[in-house]
């Protein structure tokens, strides 16, 4: 155990408040930004009067705000500490990226062993939100890739979190949005891979039925999986859509002219949304229009897909949240039980389609056991994540969506809520109380706090 510098009196400190935002765009904070470059920094800037870390800032609601209150961005904390080769155990500070770790060690035949749908995260993030991706039936969440941390506790304390040291504050800590301490390093484990490409099958679907039954097929088979589904198709087309499935390519089967360049790293997006578009932009025809595109694509994908496509797409547009427009949008993404899951996601979806908002980029997976973070979102079951741009009636539909993914024994998931009230919350996630007790162990004068925790009741 270990202490860094105590904080600075606050009162000596000049304040400054700066408007943050979500990736959703819509719920925005005044906050005391502070950017620490090293360790020593997080320690000495520190404000006790309530603080939260934040990284690249792809938390879609509010957990990485905090009005009128400190937060720390970290993505300046980006070195490494550490890499054995032959395991892929890598350490690093809480601040580095995906795509930094994917530009720095695909090369030399590494990749993230979970990704969620963008790289831009830093790996502080991924615990705190104890990320997903296309696997997670098969690998799990990024839990499963995490040796240990090191944690700044509110005390000023630095202490090593693990499987067998402070294994309470380790578990406690994926899906804890930052709530507990300030990730300071990680230990994670890398994935060895022959190559930077990705062998997929692309599966048209008719209907809700055939979609779920297409998912259990195909999961036995392969370990990533991901559904679009049409958000505008009703009636006995409900659920309709495209059911990609792949896993990473060997060197020996790559067509020669892939074969060349077999761990191709990508560079930075070449497109950018200058500008938060009109809110005209998106209405039912360009939607259907755009539905169309995005169908037609996936089913026509290549038996082969680099790593950026197959992984992130949306990564190849810069500031895509703006295509939303000036209010934004709420990215709604819940998961209920297999069991009666058929009639239950029938229901939720046939809610979705008949409200009359303009739902875009639907995405079906499921999801296997519970990693251990006491509010880890992913449990068995089945997921699904739909934007919707804000307008007057959202909040309305997000509320009878909340009821029925509680009826069905589902949660939503922290990293991109932001309407969820205390009450539902605390229905949603059985391991709630647990959670409370190991904050109130190692934060017990609720010094990480942020709008999501004032919303949810954690602080």
């Amino acid at each position: 155990m270990t202490r860094l510098a105590d904080p600075v009196d606050v009162a000596e400190r000049p304040r400054a408040l700066t408007t943050l935002a979500g990736w959703g765009a819509h719920l925005r904070s005044a906050c005391e930004l502070s950017a620490p470059e090293s360790e020593a920094d997080v320690g000495a800037l520190l404000d006790r009067s309530g603080s939260i870390a934040r990284g690249l800032g792809r938390s879609y609601g509010d957990p990485a705000l905090n009005a009128d209150r400190q937060v720390l961005a970290l993505p300046k904390l980006d070195r490494y500490l550490a890499f054995d080769d032959e395991s892929g155990l890598l350490t690093c500070e809480a601040g580095v990226s995906l795509a930094r770790v994917i530009e720095d060690f695909a090369p030399r035949g590494w990749f993230p062993m979970i990704t969620p749908g963008t790289k831009y995260v830093t790996v502080g993030g991924c615990i705190a939100n104890d990320v997903h991706g296309k696997a997670h039936h098969a690998q799990g969440s990024f839990s499963v890739c995490v040796e240990a941390m090191r944690v700044l506790l509110a005390s000023g304390e630095v202490v090593v979190a693990s499987r067998s040291e402070h294994e309470d504050l380790f578990w406690a800590s994926f899906g804890g949005m930052g709530l507990l301490g300030i990730v300071l390093s990680a230990s994670i484990r890398l994935r060895k891979v022959e190559t930077t490409y990705f062998r997929q099958e692309a599966v048209r679907v008719d209907d809700l039925a055939s979609m779920l039954a297409a998912l259990d097929e195909y999961d036995r088979k392969f370990p990533y999986s991901v559904a679009y589904v049409d958000p505008i198709a009703k009636g006995a087309r409900l659920g309709a859509g495209v059911l990609t499935v792949g896993d990473h390519a060997s060197l020996a089967e790559l067509p020669a002219r892939l074969a060349r360049r077999p761990l191709r790293v990508s560079g930075k997006a070449k497109v950018r949304v200058p500008f938060e578009l009109p809110e005209l932009s998106l209405n039912p025809l360009t939607i259907r229009l755009l539905n169309v595109v995005l169908t037609q694509t996936l089913a026509r994908g290549a038996p082969y897909a680099h790593y950026e496509k197959f992984f992130y797409p949306l990564d190849a547009i810069d500031s895509w949240n703006r295509g939303y427009g000036r209010r934004g949008f709420a990215q709604y993404q819940f998961v209920i039980p297999f069991a009666d899951g058929l009639a239950r996601m029938r229901e939720l979806l046939a809610t979705i389609v008949s409200s009359g908002e303009l739902p875009f980029l639907n995405v079906l997976k499921r999801f296997g056991k519970e990693s251990g973070g006491l509010l880890s979102f992913p449990c068995e079951g089945y997921t699904f994540a739909i934007d919707f741009p804000i307008r007057t009636s959202t909040a309305a539909l997000l509320r009878r969506l909340d009821a029925m993914v509680l009826a069905a024994g589902g949660r939503l998931y922290l990293g991109k809520d932001a309407h969820l009230d205390a009450a539902t919350f605390r229905a949603m996630y059985p391991n709630l109380e647990r959670f409370l007790r190991v904050k109130a162990k190692y934060d017990p004068g609720t010094v990480f706090v942020s709008d999501l925790a004032h919303r949810l009741g954690l602080a």
